[in-house]
Parts: C-alpha cells; sequence; structure tokens
C-alpha cells in the first residue's frame, strides 16, 4: 500500500501532519538538510490552516498574513531518505496580532528529531501589523495550549 504525500489529523489541541522525507530533502550523507525542515514546518502550517477553515491563500485574498518574525529550534536526531515523518503543531501564544507555534517532529519510532517554535505577526500585504479576524482566533482556538489572549499581543 503506498503512502499519501501527507495525512493530518487534531487530537487534543495538537495538529499532527504526516509526511514522507522525499530524496530532494537530503543531503549526499542521506540526512535531511537543517534548513529543509523549516520548508516541513510552513508545508504543516498551511496545513494548519486549510483544516481550520482558512486557507492561507484565502486570508492573502483577505490582506492576512503571518511573517515568521522569530524561530527557536532544536535539532535532536536527523531524519533520512524515506522516513515518515509526524510533525506536530500547537498554538502557545494567540493574540491580537500575534500568532506562536510549537512544532515538534517526530520519526515514525516515536522519537523526537526536531522541536521549537516559530513566531508570527498578524501583518497586512503592506507588511503593516494589523489585528487578526475574530473569526481565525476562533477557527485557530481548539490548536492552542494556553489561554487565548485577545487583550494583548
Amino acid at each position: 500500500m503506498r503512502l499519501k504525500s501527507y495525512l493530518w489529523a487534531v487530537s487534543d489541541g495538537l495538529f499532527k501532519f504526516e509526511r514522507r522525507v522525499v530524496y530532494a530533502d537530503c543531503t549526499v550523507g542521506n540526512h535531511v538538510y537543517y534548513a529543509r525542515y523549516l520548508d516541513m514546518l510552513e508545508e504543516a502550517r498551511g496545513e494548519l490552516f486549510r483544516s481550520a477553515g482558512s486557507p492561507l491563500s484565502q486570508l492573502q485574498e483577505h490582506g492576512v498574513i503571518f511573517p515568521v518574525v522569530a524561530l527557536s529550534v532544536s535539532y535532536t536526531a536527523p531524519a533520512r531518505y524515506d522516513d515518515v515523518l509526524t510533525i506536530g503543531l500547537f498554538i502557545t501564544r494567540l493574540g491580537p496580532a500575534r500568532l506562536d507555534v510549537g512544532f515538534d517532529i517526530i520519526s515514525a519510532a516515536g522519537k523526537r528529531l526536531v522541536s521549537g517554535e516559530t513566531r508570527h505577526v498578524c501583518a497586512t500585504l503592506e507588511e503593516k501589523p494589523r489585528r487578526m479576524p475574530e473569526e481565525l482566533i476562533e477557527q485557530l482556538r481548539p490548536f492552542s495550549r494556553v489561554q487565548v489572549d485577545v487583550a494583548q499581543s
């Protein structure tokens, strides 16, 4: 049976995105090049927004974008070609203009390979900070592992 290119699920505030490592992700030493994990995270975040009911393309059409303004990442062990990875995403801060997303990348054997957090600001297409649409805050709430902060950013 062939594995789909990605699968996703949600449970207990955790968005899970499954992805197989492709050859293009790897170095000659057959481990995932460190920067490719950031591409995987971007792919998973896009699917998180889609599953919440607001694809990033739709938000952009309405003048809302979420640039990454900070990143914290720890690499514990390498993934290799053809490994199936589960990328777990959870919101650690959800405020009027700020969105922090924690992540863990886990091997099929259950070993944590990469972990960290990305910080995003809600912005206009002109890259000016703006308030996050209230409907979007409600859509993202199920993925939050902290109290939603609508009073501060």
